[in-house]
């Protein structure tokens, strides 16, 4: 499908989001607990879908009531295939957490994941004694445990995915485990996964995210909770207020521990109007200059900021490219060759990017399958010379489905072609 994006003038409300993130933690540790948990606002992207439909598959009982999600633990990995869909931490959780099976385990995908590498992630679970196969680090992957524990070490600089799901597995190992982390990357996301533990009643002491404590033997206990508002998803209707219009967003908590929650610093550095009220937030358009930032620990952030360099005046430097090559496209040479169709150029150096701030043209540009590129291009589009058309827009559906229609309800002037 492909959708174009007319300049557009915008203003009106958007309700966040479901988080992504969190729905794909609940929905595992709701998995892995003895009992019922309730859910409430799941996210029903395609990844958060993906991980319901794992849990399923493993023996978990789902009944899905409006606005919520009820699911009565069961867990039972040996011989199956897991099915990842498209979602690289439903993947990474997976493998890990498939480890505490006695028989073999095929974890595979479809899509694009299968084209991402997903790092090295067999040296933990083959030093913990666990079997694995895999072809140079892309999927299927066959895991055979089962995982009982111990001191392993490994390095995080490709990101934390994994070792979440270290951190959701090896409580239910037989022995006490002691995880040693060198170089993380993303440690909001580690927060994350570590709130969600103890909702499930899963304790794991650490030490500056360098040593991690982790009992064995524990059990997830049956949970209520409600997930918040994705600021992944957020920060594009937050970037096009601050470009096109005027514009409230609801429903996203300013004390998040979700990384993306950072679009308000960069968002207040290139001196946009912003101002929060509880879980609502008020932009509207502002003359914007060029930003400083540091993405390292939120790398989903690079899209929707490159939009917002490429419309304020001077260069803008984004660090943290480094952590966008294993992405859905990617993401760093995607963005250059995208935003200079619509004349935007954009310099890559080592860790560091840099956008030089124009005016944005009409044109077409091509999503590569990635959710986030779509959504930055729709964005541009509303200050752009002339339309945009964004090739192959339908993946948006992997995190806010409902992205388009939202944008709709604000003014944006688009249609499919």
């Amino acid at each position: 499908m492909d959708i174009k994006v007319f300049p557009s003038e915008i203003s009106g409300v958007i309700r966040a989001p479901s988080s992504k993130s969190q729905s794909i933690r609940a929905i595992a540790s709701a998995m892995l607990a003895g009992g019922t948990s309730k859910i409430a606002y799941p996210s029903a992207c395609d990844d958060a879908l993906a991980m319901a439909g794992i849990a399923k598959a493993l023996g978990a009982k789902i009944k899905l009531n409006p606005g919520s999600m009820e699911i009565t633990g069961g867990f039972n990995p040996d011989g199956k295939t897991i099915n990842c869909g498209e979602s690289g931490l439903a993947a990474r959780l997976m493998i890990a957490l498939a480890s505490l099976g006695e028989k073999e385990v095929i974890i595979t995908g479809d899509g694009t994941l299968l084209k991402r590498h997903l790092g090295n992630i067999m040296q933990p679970l083959i030093d913990l004694d666990v079997k694995c196969a895999t072809t140079r680090g892309y999927l299927p992957f066959k895991i055979q445990g089962p995982l009982i524990g111990g001191h392993i070490e490994v390095d995080g600089s490709g990101g934390s995915q994994f070792i979440s799901g270290l951190l959701m597995a090896l409580p239910l190992a037989e022995n006490n485990s002691e995880l040693i982390v060198r170089n993380l990357k993303s440690i909001p996301y580690i927060d994350m996964t570590l709130e969600m533990l103890s909702k499930f009643g899963i304790n794991i002491q650490h030490k500056d995210y360098q040593i991690f404590k982790i009992k064995g033997n524990q059990k997830y206990l049956p949970a209520n909770l409600e997930i918040e508002g994705d600021w992944s998803g957020a920060a594009f209707p937050l970037v096009a207020g601050a470009l096109a219009g005027n514009m409230k967003i609801s429903g996203i908590n300013p004390n998040s521990q979700q990384a993306d929650l950072k679009i308000i610093s960069a968002l207040k550095l290139a001196g946009a109007n912003i101002e929060n009220h509880d879980n609502e937030f008020n932009i509207s358009k502002s003359k914007l200059n060029s930003i400083a930032f540091d993405a390292t620990h939120c790398p989903d952030l690079f899209p929707p900021l490159v939009v917002l360099a490429a419309a304020a005046e001077g260069a803008s430097k984004i660090t943290g490219v480094n952590r966008l090559s294993q992405k859905e496209s990617n993401r760093g040479l995607v963005l250059q060759e995208e935003m200079a169709k619509l004349g935007i150029q954009i310099d890559l150096s080592g860790d560091e990017m840099t956008v030089h701030g124009g005016q944005i043209k009409g044109g077409s540009i091509f999503s590569h399958h990635d959710h986030r590129i779509a959504m930055a291009g729709t964005v541009a589009a509303l200050i752009a010379e002339d339309p945009i058309t964004i090739q192959n827009a339908e993946c948006v559906s992997k995190s806010y489905p409902e992205f388009f229609n939202d944008m709709k309800k604000v003014g944006v002037q688009l249609e499919v072609i």
